[in-house]
């Protein structure tokens, strides 16, 4: 890889990624489908209570956050899992490679248009529903919402450079596709569980509470927990909705390690599908 990167390349490959995306109206389907279920949630979450419509913001954004833990990911995943093995089985990467271009260019130009689509998406099946909340509550109230909103972005941004990775690694779009499956079912129903497990493997009290202090710390390892941590409103909130989430230290319950984290997992990942490439 070389040591620096031409933005001109970079920008024109990721246009050309972006226009991909856009052409195949993936784009306006995904933000289609969240801005369904986002009015849906925010409108009838509260129809077993008798109420209709949103009766809080803190209600809206704790609904939408489980729809997000569970849509964005997979979304992300099934978004970048072909985008270097797909182009290696249809042949165009030995074109792409000939051009006058590095790796890292072409790496970096792919993600940042599957970026460029994924948050196009994201951001804009939330919109409608920012309208409604404002309406309601007022611009001047909306800035949990915005920040969950970015939240869900990085989120997606964390499993697309995850995506990235396994389709530099995979040898066909068959082994990619698998491993984008298992990659969603370990973080989004394996980990929390296999966590719950060794907290209840922890016999006597004294070994608990030890358990628990660096089991909390593993949440780390997974994006969809820092996710739904960001989100939270306050640490006895986020203590209260039982699980793992009961034992979150206070230093997590800031939103400026937890983003950080969410950062780490952008630009980790996307660093060893750099190498990888090479």
């Amino acid at each position: 890889m070389g040591d620096w990167f031409d933005a001109r390349q970079v920008a024109t490959l990721a246009g050309r990624e972006f226009r991909d995306r856009m052409r195949n109206r993936w784009v306006l389907a995904v933000a289609a489908v969240f801005t369904a279920l986002s009015l849906a949630i925010g409108y009838f979450g509260g129809a077993e209570q008798g109420v209709l419509g949103p009766r809080s913001l803190e209600f809206v954004i704790t609904s939408l956050a489980s729809l997000v833990i569970y849509l964005v990911p997979m979304i992300a995943l099934l978004l970048g899992f072909d985008a270097v093995v797909g182009e290696r089985e249809r042949g165009s990467l030995d074109l792409l490679l000939s051009l006058p271009l590095t790796r890292g260019e072409l790496l970096l130009g792919k993600y940042l248009g599957l970026a460029a689509a994924l948050v196009l998406a994201t951001a804009g099946g939330f919109a409608l529903m920012a309208l409604l909340l404002a309406r309601q509550f007022g611009w001047a109230g909306l800035y949990h919402y915005f920040g969950f909103v970015a939240s869900a972005v990085l989120l997606g941004l964390a499993f697309l450079s995850l995506a990235l990775w396994l389709s530099v690694l995979s040898r066909d779009r068959a082994q990619a596709s698998g491993l984008a499956i298992g990659l969603w079912f370990f973080f989004v129903l394996v980990f929390d569980l296999l966590l719950l497990g060794m907290l209840v493997a922890g016999s006597g009290a004294d070994a608990q509470h030890a358990a628990t202090d660096w089991i909390a710390w593993l949440l780390l390892l997974n994006p969809a927990d820092l996710f739904r941590i960001v989100n939270a409103f306050s640490l006895d909130q986020l203590r209260s909705a039982g699980g793992v989430a009961s034992i979150v230290p206070p230093a997590l319950a800031s939103p400026w390690p937890t983003g950080a984290a969410l950062l780490a997992w952008i630009a980790v990942p996307l660093g060893l599908a750099a190498r990888s490439f090479r």
